[in-house]
């Protein structure tokens, strides 16, 4: 079996399924996805050889559905449960030393049972891959990581990553806690974003101390609390209340208006949008900002339909670019902090 192996928010493997196809043919790859509802992965299997094309062709940053993406090295089933470490090393027999090595499951109430067998498996993997001269005697982040994927006691997958193009947690998911003073739990989506979206040289360049920036459907504060947290002066649009140690830092100012109709009285730095609207009409209002020079950069959130999630997103996507009407850079992710929706980044250029 030759091919990729994706994670994703449990339901929404239709939608990697159909990304990962509809890219892969676009790359020019006889490729198809495996899947199935509610497993929290995908499987993109392709000709034998072309595995490593098809990683090349379909980087994790420009994939939306996908928490993380990894070569796929093969399937294990029917193992013996005394014995799950041999087969394991007959498989990656002659393979090049990885520099770490987890062992994981989907992120899935099914799985989330074999999070022990992780853990031990994981313990006693590690020093008979050092045996077997296919883990480095220290770990090596900049080396191919080895996945092992369990699915269930007796199947998993065995995958790689390389360490610049693959998400750095675990399952893809940055764990981020919830600080005692956020306004909501929408906070934990900006930070997210924040992380993912932007490289580090970009987060120290376009996200300073000082610069400034405006919260569409600011209320109660999430989004615009984590701006201040940078350092940001934000205007917060909402007809709702924001909480009060969110305006007492100084930093805020709150007009209670209409986040579709507002315009700045001059260019900001960022914009940032939460509301709960159908995603055309805030795909519109966003290509109007980027289109009129009201922003740098803008962050916002689609809230996707329950049906065609991935035909919606291309079409929004595809309308920003259109209706912005100058050259974007696009970077879209469905984030763990993310449910029904998107989150979207995009600057002129």
């Amino acid at each position: 079996m030759d091919g990729l192996l994706g994670y994703c928010r449990q339901g929404f493997e239709p939608e990697l399924a159909a990304e990962l196809g509809e890219r892969a043919a676009a790359a020019g790859f006889a490729a198809h996805a495996r899947t199935e509802r509610g497993s929290g992965h995908v499987l993109l299997v392709c000709d034998a050889g072309d595995g490593d094309a098809l990683e090349r062709a379909l980087p994790l940053t420009r994939l939306i559905f996908a928490r993380q993406k990894l070569r796929l090295l093969g399937a294990l089933s029917g193992l013996d449960p005394r014995d799950r470490i041999g087969p394991i090393l007959a498989h990656l027999h002659g393979h090049s030393s990885f520099g770490t090595v987890w062992v994981e499951h989907p992120d899935t109430d099914t799985h989330k049972p074999l999070a022990g067998l992780a853990r031990a498996l994981g313990n006693a993997l590690r020093p008979a891959l050092r045996r077997a001269g296919l883990l480095t005697p220290t770990e090596r982040p900049d080396l191919p990581r080895l996945h092992v994927c369990l699915l269930a006691g007796d199947h998993l997958l065995l995958a790689q990553s390389t360490p610049d193009d693959s998400a750095p947690w675990p399952q893809g998911v940055p764990r981020l806690k919830l600080h005692a003073d956020a306004p909501s739990r929408s906070a934990l989506k900006l930070e997210e974003a924040l992380l993912v979206l932007l490289h580090p040289d970009e987060r120290r360049q376009r996200l300073r101390a000082g610069m400034r920036a405006a919260d569409l459907g600011a209320a109660p504060g999430g989004w615009t609390w984590v701006l201040t947290r940078h350092g940001l002066h934000v205007t917060a649009i909402d007809n709702g209340p924001l909480r009060p140690h969110v305006l007492a830092t100084g930093q805020v100012e709150h007009l209670r208006t209409d986040g579709f109709t507002w315009q700045p009285p001059q260019p900001l730095d960022w914009l940032v949008c939460d509301m709960v609207e159908q995603p055309r009409r805030v795909t519109e209002r966003m290509a109007t900002w980027l289109r009129e020079g009201w922003c740098r950069q803008a962050l916002f959130n689609l809230k996707l339909p329950m049906k065609k999630r991935w035909q919606e997103t291309v079409l929004c996507l595809d309308l920003l670019r259109a209706q912005a009407g100058r050259p974007l850079t696009v970077r879209a992710r469905q984030l763990y902090h993310d449910r029904e929706e998107i989150t979207v980044l995009a600057w002129p250029g």
